[in-house]
């Protein structure tokens, strides 16, 4: 199990595995696009994992679920100061 421990005002995130680590990047990620954070967010849903598309104009990037939590906590934690 991976345990994510913020600061004492937050709620403690758990993940128990690849799939609810993944269900709460898909959640950062539909806030990260209400804030106008990022533009576009595809998720790619197949039964063995899941992928996450972010584009702009120019390129396109696929990350992983990891990838995607960590990319959305750090641009929603940058927008919150």
């Amino acid at each position: 199990m991976l345990t994510v421990n913020r600061d004492q005002k937050s709620q403690e995130y758990r993940f128990h595995d690849i799939m609810t680590l993944a269900e709460e990047a898909e959640k950062l990620g539909k806030r990260a696009m209400q804030l106008g954070l990022i533009s576009s967010l595809t998720v790619h849903v197949f039964p063995d994992c899941w992928q996450f598309s972010l584009s702009n104009n120019q390129e396109s990037e696929l990350l992983t679920p990891q990838e995607a939590y960590l990319h959305f906590k750090k641009l929603l934690e940058t927008s919150d100061r």
